[in-house]
């Protein structure tokens, strides 16, 4: 799945213009690298989003295609450091 797509099926970006223009200006990483929308996003992959005041780390559990408001969470855990 791509990476803007996943962001907003998660929740973690609100809208999947936003997830494009933020990995774009360069503020998504993915295992420490600046990454493209256009990403495939894996298990076990790590995702930081640098946007507003505390960048937000998670680390990727599963890859759904769809998933319901409450169970958004199941697919990602967040990190620290």
């Amino acid at each position: 799945m791509r990476l803007d797509k996943y962001l907003k099926v998660t929740r973690l970006i609100k809208r999947r213009t936003i997830a494009n223009e933020a990995c774009d200006a360069g503020k998504i990483l993915v295992n420490g690298k600046a990454a493209r929308a256009s990403y495939d996003v894996k298990v076990g992959d790590r995702i930081e989003i640098n946007m507003g005041t505390k960048p937000l780390k998670v680390e990727v559990l599963k890859v759904s295609e769809y998933v319901t408001k409450e169970n958004a969470s199941e697919n990602f855990t967040v990190v620290e450091g």
